[in-house]
């Protein structure tokens, strides 16, 4: 099955960027009777299958939501373990990212990391700054609205020093202050869990977004539900507003 689900998607046109929210990791852990932390420990194991099989697919950009601006209101010691997995994580996979050029950009508000985390994500990002086969978005303390706000900051900052007046801000003055705007916006969204919402993920540049949803939890993401999730936007007419 999984093979001629490759060939099936590789003689039809591969979505240019992916965006995927990893959910289900803590349901994975509660089924087996697991800490959260070992749920979450599987979905870094599925984070590598996905990664490598976008690359190999041809997909060009691949946006990963690791931890949301709410997340903070999760347990101390759950919190404590995603940023001790991330920063294994960053270390671990400098090498592979490398040997498959891939390219690593970490959105999202930094600033609430440790200085540590923040040193480690600049060190990662700099170290594949050449790379050109794939790039790996990686959203962290990041909100969709959080965005939205920082870029109609940085609007209103023109504003008041002269650069811009009122009447020069519409929608693709926005969308450049937009994190990712150097980036095309996503073409499928893929959600996992079951869960048939975005939330606050990506709420400016999903807006003609293909959305999936599957209902099996993140750290069983396998190459078969990756290909069936783009076969899945493959059979769908996009039609940005139009007929």
């Amino acid at each position: 099955m999984s093979e001629l689900l490759d060939a099936e998607v590789e003689s039809a046109v591969v979505p240019a960027h992916i965006a995927i929210i990893m959910d289900g990791n803590n349901r994975w852990a509660k089924k087996k009777h697991l800490p959260s932390i070992a749920g979450h420990t599987a979905g870094a194991s599925a984070v590598r299958r996905v990664v490598e099989a976008a690359a190999k697919g041809g997909v060009k950009v691949l946006t990963l939501f690791a931890f949301s601006s709410e997340n903070w209101k999760r347990p101390k010691l759950e919190v404590d373990g995603l940023m001790a997995l991330f920063m294994r994580s960053l270390k671990k996979e400098l090498k592979r990212l490398n040997e498959h050029k891939i390219k690593l950009k970490v959105i999202g508000d930094i600033s609430g990391f440790s200085h540590g985390l923040q040193k480690q994500i600049k060190a990662v990002e700099v170290a594949t700054l050449d790379n050109d086969q794939m790039t790996l978005v990686i959203a962290a303390n990041y909100g969709g609205r959080w965005d939205i706000a920082q870029a109609a900051k940085s609007v209103a900052k023109r504003v008041a020093l002269g650069e811009l007046s009122p009447d020069d801000i519409d929608e693709a003055l926005l969308g450049e202050h937009m994190l990712l705007a150097d980036l095309p916006p996503p073409d499928l969204l893929i959600r996992t869990s079951g869960e048939e919402r975005i939330s606050n993920f990506l709420l400016w540049q999903t807006a003609y977004s293909e959305f999936v949803f599957l209902p099996v939890l993140w750290p069983d993401f396998d190459q078969q539900h990756f290909d069936e999730a783009i076969q899945t936007y493959q059979n769908r007419q996009r039609r940005y507003g139009g007929r």
